[in-house]
């Protein structure tokens, strides 16, 4: 009998899919800039998830290269979005 209900953002790769789903949807302000707290209120609070599952998810977007995130750590960029789409060339 489980007491406790599955966790959506428990696995680092689905939290890291809709931390840049959810920064895809935020219009960029300078320089393709995203501040972090754009992503982080509807992640944990309409999403419900944690902190640790945001943090987890953050890293696993950047080790894969689908977000950057500046060191001071108060925003991201989406990167490699237009390489991914276009076809490869030969």
């Amino acid at each position: 009998m489980k007491l406790i209900a599955e966790r959506p953002y428990a696995d680092p790769e689905a939290a890291a899919r809709k931390l840049v789903e959810i920064a895809a949807g935020i219009e960029a302000v300078q320089d393709g800039r995203i501040y972090i707290e754009r992503i982080n209120a509807p992640f944990l609070f309409t999403l419900k998830a944690t902190g640790s599952e945001f943090g987890a998810g953050l890293k696993h977007a950047v080790a894969q290269g689908w977000l950057e995130l500046h060191e001071s750590g108060t925003y991201v960029r989406l990167i490699g979005t237009s390489a991914k789409a276009a076809p490869a060339k030969d």
